[in-house]
């Protein structure tokens, strides 16, 4: 049986989110309108599959949604050259400080970034 492992991935969204989305723009205050406008999440799945699951709006067997709708609406691709040189992780509470630490490395870099 194979362990599960869980991946940080990052989707680049359309900078029509931070005109358009309050709240994105208010965790922004640092973006100057020149980087792209992130959403940073982690996954058991491989980031291909978690992103097409957030553009076709997944919900699973209960009928809850598992996709953000930042992703769904404005999502256009991932950016592997900013999560790929990150190991997989064998917990989920490792790879969720993964994921804050990466948005807000991320942040720090002047990106506009959404994660959970």
């Amino acid at each position: 049986m194979s362990k599960t492992q869980y991946r940080v991935y990052v989707v680049e969204l359309s900078k029509r989110v931070f005109t358009e989305h309050a709240r994105f723009r208010n965790a922004n205050p640092q973006f100057n309108g020149v980087l792209q406008c992130l959403y940073v999440g982690m996954t058991s799945k491989t980031p291909k599959e978690r992103f097409l699951q957030h553009k076709t709006g997944y919900r699973n067997k209960k009928g809850y949604k598992l996709s953000s709708n930042i992703v769904e609406k404005y999502g256009l691709y991932l950016r592997p050259s900013l999560y790929n040189h990150i190991e997989p992780m064998a917990t989920r509470a490792e790879a969720l400080k993964m994921e804050e630490t990466l948005a807000l490395e991320l942040r720090r870099q002047r990106y506009a970034v959404w994660f959970n």
